[in-house]
């Protein structure tokens, strides 16, 4: 495969990853309730709400002029992410989830192959395109995971699965990819 074909590739990729995560942090936001939404485990844990406030912050941070600035913008208050302020509704936090995975796209559409390889930076600190993707994706899927949990977790026995259903493994092998209702987050569907 030419280096042209696989940053093409790659790029592909990581959309069809960021769009399938989104998705999937999604399908378990729509089944809380507001209450859930904002309800906090303990005092050393995360909301959903605050973990859709922090991937706002840190996608709007990082994407925002991903070639031409740092990405951490002077304007981020990090820590204040992490806290529930009165401006915080949940339509307010979506508009933010909405409008930060809206850059990511547009950015990650308007990324050349040959743009894989510039250097960006992150904090000061100098990381290739490709690093600086493969990084946010990677703290994405980790905090989806989270609202998948705490969705889980709060929803119990009401709880629709998003993926494979428990106990249902060889079922879903035996159904031809095409037909299957699941897929993986990385895939168009």
């Amino acid at each position: 495969m030419a280096e042209t074909d696989f940053g093409a590739a790659y790029l592909e990729e990581a959309f069809r990853a960021f769009r399938g995560y989104k998705r999937m942090a999604e399908g378990a936001l729509e089944q809380l309730s507001d209450q859930e939404f904002f309800h906090l485990p303990d005092t050393e844990s995360n909301s959903a709400a605050l973990v859709v406030k922090h991937v706002a912050g840190n996608l709007r941070s990082r994407w925002t002029d991903l070639l031409t600035s740092d990405g951490e913008k002077p304007d981020r208050n990090r820590d204040q992410e992490f806290m529930v302020a009165d401006a915080d509704s949940r339509p307010e936090l979506m508009r933010r989830w909405e409008q930060s995975f809206s850059t990511v796209f547009v950015t990650i559409q308007s990324l050349r192959p040959e743009d894989l390889g510039r250097t960006v930076t992150i904090r000061q600190e100098p990381h290739t395109v490709l690093q600086a993707i493969s990084r946010s994706l990677l703290h994405t899927a980790y905090h989806v995971g989270q609202i998948l949990y705490l969705g889980k977790h709060l929803r119990g026995g009401e709880w629709k699965t998003l993926s494979i259903p428990r106990g249902k493994s060889a079922e879903f092998n035996a159904v031809r990819p095409e037909d299957r209702k699941y897929s993986s987050p990385h895939k168009g569907n």
